[in-house]
């Protein structure tokens, strides 16, 4: 369902600058294994204080590693004021475009940067900062940083902001937020944008919704669960009840419930559609686990 670049495809199937630095010079941290997606970006200055060498680390899908590895290779040879320059719309222009979808995966690269960046320059945390009041708390987006992919990208719907940093993708509650702080920065032009706008998945046939639900799940959600001994099976489609079994470590976790809900249910409302509902196929869970 994605469309990936060729340039994005070679980034992913041989990317460049794998790996992590020792006695690196910045380093800079970004994301979590929970979220399914993680950075960690490290890079060395020559005598003449330009990049000379920069690596990273990453875990999440194809979009995310071409990103990450797209940034390593447009930083290296600046300054460090030129490569604090560096935005998520360079590292996606790089690459040709990325899908919609995958932005927050460049922005993802911009704020490990940052905190490298930083890093050297104070000598202090390596993670990446939250800076300002949280305004969703699924994912721990601030209001600044929803402001600035905003103005950055000339942002102007909720489906945007969560497509470019995930706020919103969770439980749905701060949607209305999101869409108050659209109309403080962009106005009018906000509003015309959202009455021109159809709504997320509105256009997808039942075939394009289960491919792009399948693709949901090999990309975003099994990656996750595999790194805890799990699995997860696609079962049925059913309208927008999306039916899945959990396997191996996860088909007997306690906290299965809140797998359910908090990693596979809000992934899918994410990147197909808000109004899916996922249920577990207990019973083929079941039998499963006495195999």
């Amino acid at each position: 369902m994605w469309e990936y670049t060729d340039k994005v495809r070679d980034y992913f199937f041989n990317p460049r600058n794998v790996g992590e630095i020792e006695n690196a010079d910045g380093i800079g941290e970004v994301g979590s294994l929970a979220c399914g997606d993680a950075l960690k970006l490290t890079f060395k200055l020559d005598e003449k204080g330009k990049i000379a060498d920069a690596r990273f680390k990453t875990f999440g899908c194809a979009s995310a590693i071409a990103s990450s590895s797209a940034l390593t290779e447009i930083i290296k040879g600046m300054t460090l004021d030129e490569a604090a320059k560096v935005t998520n719309k360079d590292i996606a222009d790089f690459l040709g475009g990325l899908p919609e979808q995958k932005m927050h995966c460049s922005v993802m690269g911009r704020e490990a940067l940052e905190a490298a960046i930083a890093n050297y320059r104070t000598g202090g945390t390596k993670k990446h900062q939250l800076e300002g009041r949280v305004v969703c708390v699924c994912f721990g987006v601030t209001e600044k940083e929803i402001e600035r992919v905003i103005r950055d990208n000339n942002l102007t719907t909720v489906d945007e902001v969560t497509n470019y940093c995930k706020a919103g993708g969770g439980c749905g509650g701060c949607k209305g937020e999101i869409e108050k702080i659209i109309q403080r920065i962009q106005g009018d032009k906000a509003k015309e944008k959202a009455k021109t706008t159809p709504a997320k998945g509105h256009k997808l046939t039942n075939i394009q919704k289960i491919q792009l639900i399948q693709e949901t799940i090999n990309e975003q959600i099994r990656p996750t669960l595999r790194a805890d001994g799990g699995n997860i099976d696609l079962i049925d489609v059913d309208g927008n009840k999306v039916v899945v079994a959990l396997r191996g470590m996860c088909a007997q976790c306690a906290l299965a419930n809140i797998t359910m809900r908090d990693l596979v249910e809000a992934k899918l409302r994410e990147f197909v559609s808000e109004e899916l509902i996922v249920e577990e196929a207990k019973d083929l869970a079941d039998e499963q686990g006495k195999k």
